[in-house]
């Protein structure tokens, strides 16, 4: 032990070593910039070898400058996990809101880590100049190599957010284009980014445009907890109202981890509320703003074109005078078409259709006619190098295709995932004789869904009450199209006293496979009979044939999410509220071997039981 300890620190005798820290028994070396180094390495005693059993603790001590924060990057880390908390047997501790290098039993330390690479945040920051990481071994011996890791000093007013602060407040901030002090544009960013938030906070971020202004937001990065979890279930939270209150319109509500996110309000003001209430803070977010005249429709055409599918090489590349931009500004909805529809359109031509809504406005596509030539000779996939109409979105930083029609195929209605939406026709023969395509857009905030009673307080969100209809019909964002990313709905219904309700869903096509979540990188579908989660329902997701849902409550919630990646065309289901004598539901425990009793109904005294048997 005591050989290793010495080989260790004479690999870091450019560093001082001090005495007194956690308790006597700890070592420490310090990392400072007055030492005239902004970055370096570091590792566990004896790395990339096994460390010895029994470290007191050895501690790594950074010491930046009174405007300097410090970046951590773990590269390799393997430390066994002898407990979930990690505290017991071999961990590594993290110091991160200090002011200096000092620390002792009772200073408060932000977070313990242990395992391997993909089970730790792997870059983290201090809040201030100061952080510290105490190493433990414990006596059960193992392989575990320890970790490695670089450290940089960063200058902290690269995180300062503008506007001015609201007296008497920790973390509130208000923004105003006509403020001499503020500028036109900025950044804003959650309490000691990048550095972990504090816990049990919340802040607020108030923007305030000039008339005939609106507001744009683009939140370049979000890191509050790892996972899938409903942003109605999550104690980190953030939410963005179409006013000065959250008593205002909900446009976004934005939790777990994400990039890349747009918002545009719909009048001159704007407010962002940043709640935290978790155990375990993650980085928060960065964002920026920037106030714009009305009269600027802001649209980039040039953003997509990295993206834009490769024509033939016969094809020109040339602009078309038939770009069209579309805001929510100037109309809610419209229509569209080829060059020349219902005529032939021409040869050799590429036409952008640009759409950008305001608020929580998404953008439908609603086609009435289609007819696009398509050679008898062609042989290809997603109706490349022919005549087509792709559409494409942004989805966290990058610009994805969702969909691509061509030929005599009529197309189901397409939805954004936010306030941007292309569309682009690309002719490589030329019409000959065919009509091209019409279709009308819609900037609409009830996502494609029609019934039920829509709520201002989410997003998206529909309420059933028993009182309004006892049976009805409800479905996915823009069905029977493609559902569209990154969108959450909820679906509440509200029975009477004594009354539940049960579900069929008839239709249910949702991009996943078991057990419907962040690891199968899985869209789902959420019940539960409480606004919290219900461990008595499994998540739904996948392809599946018809089947029953039924509530034990007056009260039941639906969930729909939808992640970044693949889509599927949703479901289509209906309800009905029934008395509780009309309705029973038993579930029986899956390791039933002969056969699996799902549901017994009992309908107006009249006994209905559904095996599912398995042969073996």
């Amino acid at each position: 032990m005591e050989v290793m300890l010495i080989g260790f620190f004479v690999v870091w005798m450019q560093f001082m070593i001090l005495g007194k820290a956690v308790h006597p028994g700890c070592e420490c070396l310090v990392y400072s910039t007055t030492h005239g180094k902004e970055m370096g390495t570091f590792t566990s005693p004896d790395f990339p070898k096994q460390y010895a059993q029994n470290i007191d603790c050895v501690l790594y001590t950074f010491i930046g400058r009174p405007n300097e924060i410090i970046q951590i990057v773990f590269l390799d880390f393997d430390i066994p996990k002898r407990s979930n908390d990690c505290i017991r047997g071999d961990y590594l501790k993290l110091f991160l809101h200090l002011n200096g290098g000092e620390v002792n039993e009772y200073t408060p330390w932000e977070t313990v880590l242990c395992g391997s690479l993909v089970d730790i945040p792997t870059i983290l920051y201090s809040s201030g100049p100061g952080l510290v990481l105490e190493f433990h071994s414990g006596n059960e011996r193992s392989n575990s190599t320890g970790f490695s890791g670089t450290f940089r000093f960063m200058d902290r007013r690269l995180f300062k957010t503008g506007g001015q602060k609201v007296s008497g407040t920790t973390c509130d901030y208000q923004f105003s284009s006509t403020d001499s002090s503020s500028s036109s544009y900025g950044n804003f960013y959650s309490p000691k980014y990048p550095s972990s938030y504090p816990k049990n906070i919340k802040c607020s971020y108030l923007f305030r445009a000039r008339n005939r202004e609106r507001i744009q937001l683009v939140f370049e990065e979000i890191s509050l907890q790892k996972g899938d979890i409903s942003c109605l279930n999550r104690a980190d939270i953030i939410r963005i109202y179409d006013g000065i209150s959250p008593g205002d319109a909900a446009i976004k509500f934005l939790c777990n981890e994400g990039a890349e996110v747009e918002i545009f309000s719909t009048g001159s003001n704007l407010f962002v509320e940043f709640v935290a209430n978790s155990d375990w803070p993650g980085h928060g977010f960065k964002a920026r703003y920037q106030f714009l005249p009305i009269e600027d429709n802001f649209i980039d055409l040039d953003r997509f074109d990295h993206a834009r599918p490769k024509l033939g090489p016969s094809v020109s590349e040339t602009r078309s005078s038939c770009d069209l931009s579309f805001t929510s500004d100037l109309t809610k909805n419209g229509t569209i078409s080829s060059p020349h529809y219902p005529d032939s359109y021409p040869p050799r031509t590429t036409c952008r259709y640009e759409f950008e809504g305001r608020g929580k406005e998404r953008i439908r596509i609603q086609f009435i006619d289609f007819q696009l030539y398509s050679p008898q000779s062609y042989v290809g996939e997603n109706c490349n190098n022919q005549d087509s109409v792709f559409a494409f979105v942004h989805v966290e930083g990058r610009t994805d295709k969702i969909d691509g029609f061509c030929g005599n195929f009529f197309p189901k209605p397409i939805m954004s995932n936010g306030p941007r939406l292309l569309l682009e026709l690309q002719s490589v023969f030329g019409g000959q004789n065919t009509r091209g395509f019409k279709a009308i857009y819609t900037f609409t905030e009830n996502y494609g869904i029609t019934h039920g009673s829509q709520i201002p307080d989410y997003p998206c969100a529909f309420v059933y009450t028993c009182n309004e209809s006892k049976s009805g019909y409800f479905h996915s964002p823009n069905y029977p199209g493609l559902y569209p990313r990154d969108t959450e709905c909820h679906y509440f219904f509200y029975g009477n006293e004594n009354e539940l309700v049960q579900l069929k869903f008839d239709y249910f096509d949702v991009e996943g496979v078991q057990p419907c979540n962040s690891s199968s990188a899985s869209d789902y579908i959420e019940f539960s009979n409480y606004m919290r989660i219900d461990s008595k329902y499994k998540r739904r997701c996948g392809q599946q044939s018809p089947f029953l849902i039924n509530s034990e409550r007056k009260f039941f919630r639906v969930t729909f999410r939808s992640n970044d990646r693949l889509d599927g065309h949703g479901f289509n289901a209906s309800y009905v509220f029934l008395d509780k004598s009309e309705v029973n539901t038993i579930i029986v425990p899956n390791h039933t071997s002969s056969a699996e009793i799902k549901h017994v109904y009992y309908i107006s005294n009249i006994i209905l039981i559904i095996f599912f048997c398995k042969f073996k």
